[in-house]
């Protein structure tokens, strides 16, 4: 499953409030039409993507029955009603060119909105009402296959402080990734609330999160520096399970650059029960494929990655134990980016998974995208 961490701000889908804007005329000032005033409030983007898959899991790769092979195309508009004021649109079309293998989605062809929300700033603090993507340490909708997952929820986003952020998300209904096209109510209330810290020494953040949807309550701090050219880093997590055992997940990791080569080392220990969460984590040693929130014990992972003209490289090895209802996990990743034109790009992934099972799992993703 493709991981990506989002800073707090970018993943809060707030930047489209900037969307649009005034211009300035050159004189003599001629008053605009109002056609030309309005399209000039609003953008326009998007991408259209190929999606194969294919692992031997149950068959062999490429085997029809093993595979999966679909198209989206994915639109964003961001409109500025007024001053301050911003409705965010992102409308995913789809459809599966095979049908083997299962459909991605769940349904042959469909459509969705997967981003529907009004954006809306008053001095330092934004507020984001509707569909949005969410991207905090516990709760978040990843960015895998066709479309991320995403959530109806109300966010406040607050920076009066210097370089201090505040958040405040209440979420009610939740599209899953790979899910369909309808969003699900979660019963009860399910909210968090967070303050994070960004200085030149160092970065913290501490999230709150009750989930009565799934019968928990959860406790995220982590914090990072640098200590000459090394980024260090080191996160905890309390998990009150409503009706079982507490769980608690610890995590350290250490990052560098020598000779435009990214280097990285992350160790996760997580005491008597899994990790909760909503969608995916932020936990250190996760994968492509496999996310320790999943396991119970001692986890690491190393990672290496560079770029050199328009081709970016990433490998990977994590190590996962499980419970003893499992044995040992692993997971190998190999993932390569090209940049065909600054409009086209091309990737491959590569994975051998172990769940704990003792099965090696053989995976392969090409994905083709143009950006317009």
């Amino acid at each position: 499953m493709k991981f990506t961490k989002l800073s707090l701000i970018a993943a809060l889908a707030i930047s489209s409030a900037w969307a649009g804007g005034d211009i300035t005329p050159v004189e003599p000032a001629v008053e605009a039409p109002a056609s030309e005033a309005c399209n000039a409030n609003t953008t326009i983007d998007g991408k259209a993507t190929l999606y194969y898959i294919t692992d031997d899991g149950s068959y062999d790769l490429f085997d029809s029955e093993s595979s999966r092979f679909g198209a989206a195309a994915t639109v964003n508009v961001a409109h500025k009603i007024m001053d301050n004021v911003t409705a965010n649109i992102t409308a995913v079309g789809f459809t599966n060119l095979t049908d083997d293998g299962g459909y991605y989605e769940g349904v042959e062809t469909g459509a969705y909105f997967n981003v529907a929300n009004i954006t809306a700033s008053y001095g330092d603090t934004t507020l984001v009402a509707g569909r949005q993507l969410l991207g905090t340490p516990m709760l978040q909708g990843y960015d895998w296959l066709l479309a991320p997952g995403s959530f109806e929820a109300y966010t406040l986003v607050n920076t009066s402080i210097p370089d201090v952020t505040l958040v405040a998300a209440y979420v009610d209904e939740y599209r899953q990734n790979n899910s369909g096209v309808d969003f699900v109510e979660l019963p009860g209330d399910n909210w968090t609330i967070s303050a994070a810290y960004a200085g030149e020494a160092f970065s913290a953040s501490a999230w709150y999160y009750d989930v009565e949807a799934a019968g928990y309550s959860q406790v995220y701090v982590d914090a990072s520096t640098k200590i000459s050219d090394i980024k260090v880093a080191a996160q905890y997590v309390n998990t009150d399970d409503d009706g079982g055992d507490d769980s608690d997940a610890y995590g350290i990791m250490a990052s560098t650059e020598i000779s435009d080569i990214s280097l990285m080392g992350a160790y996760n220990y997580i005491d008597e029960n899994p990790t909760a969460y909503v969608g995916w984590n932020g936990l250190y040693t996760n994968s492509w494929n496999t996310t320790v929130a999943n396991s119970v014990g001692n986890a690491f992972k190393v990672e290496a990655a560079t770029e050199f003209s328009d081709l970016s490289l990433t490998a990977s090895y994590a190590y996962y134990e499980y419970d003893n209802a499992l044995e040992e996990g692993h997971e190998f990743d190999l993932i390569a980016g090209y940049a065909l034109t600054d409009c086209i790009s091309l990737d491959a992934i590569y994975s051998n998974t172990d769940y704990g099972d003792g099965e090696n799992i053989n995976q392969l993703e090409f994905i083709a995208t143009y950006k317009f």
